[in-house]
């Protein structure tokens, strides 16, 4: 089914005038790769094992897919949220491929495929106590929010808390450790990397709004401005959706419940 799919994307994308099939694709596929930004450590979405150094996640099988539908092969630059619109920019990649937030913000520096995926934001805090035990405990006088920088989650936070003190986290420090060493309270991240904290941390502990917080899009970011490889993605998110790859991808990386299906 697949190849037959991959079929009907290449005639698709042959039906296109000819300015669309110049530019970043032809680049591609004279060098015989394609440059994909990601985030190494987010998990389900593009996670380095750190005992194999294997990646996996669902945008790593999507982006080998892409490039397989394109007659190349991926190759990952390591990047972060706070980094990889440089990196589109000085051409270090040609595409972002790791769950990216659409946000204001970063749609005046790239442009954005159609989502995919949404999530909305959940709360991380410890097992063993404290004082957030529900999600209206969160935004309370003396409670501490943290949220990783370059992340969409700043924003969200900032717009929404009155009373809590918001601790926006650069590396080397990460969430976990503010919330592991009691500097604070909680840690907020969307479904994906909740995931991790249930797979591989048993101190902590999800806690969900009762209704979508924050809900936000995720897609695939490009170059400002490169109108004909933005459409060479939106083709692409169109076929995986239409013939079962997403959902495919997805359900590997226990991810469907944030499908985006239309």
């Amino acid at each position: 089914m697949y190849r037959l799919a991959r079929i009907g994307v290449l005639a698709l994308l042959c039906m296109l005038p000819t300015a669309a099939m110049a530019g970043t694709a032809d680049d591609v596929v004279a060098r015989g790769r394609l440059h994909v930004c990601i985030w190494p450590d987010y998990y389900s979405i593009t996670y380095r094992s750190p005992r194999t150094q294997e990646l996996t996640g669902i945008d790593v099988d999507l982006a080998r897919a892409f490039a397989a539908d394109l007659g190349v092969t991926a190759s990952f630059v390591e990047t972060s949220f706070t980094g990889f619109m440089d990196a589109l920019e000085d051409r270090r990649c040609d595409v972002a491929m790791f769950g990216v937030g659409i946000t204001p913000a970063r749609a005046e520096r790239v442009d954005f495929s159609e989502p995919y995926l949404r999530s909305g934001i959940y709360a991380v805090a410890s097992r063993s106590g404290g004082v957030v035990r529900t999600w209206d405990d969160i935004d309370r006088p003396g409670v501490v929010v943290a949220v990783q920088a370059g992340t969409f989650m700043v924003d969200a936070m900032r717009r929404t808390l009155a009373a809590a003190t918001l601790d926006v986290v650069a590396p080397p420090r990460t969430r976990e450790e503010e919330v592991r060493a009691g500097r604070a309270d909680v840690f907020m991240s969307d479904y994906p990397y909740t995931r991790r904290m249930v797979a591989f941390h048993d101190w902590a502990r999800v806690i969900a709004p009762a209704s979508p917080f924050a809900a936000t899009s995720y897609a695939y970011a490009v170059r400002k401005g490169d109108a004909a490889w933005l459409e060479r993605m939106n083709a692409f998110v169109r076929s995986i959706k239409h013939d079962g790859r997403l959902a495919e991808a997805a359900r590997r990386h226990d991810l469907l419940p944030i499908v985006v299906a239309d």
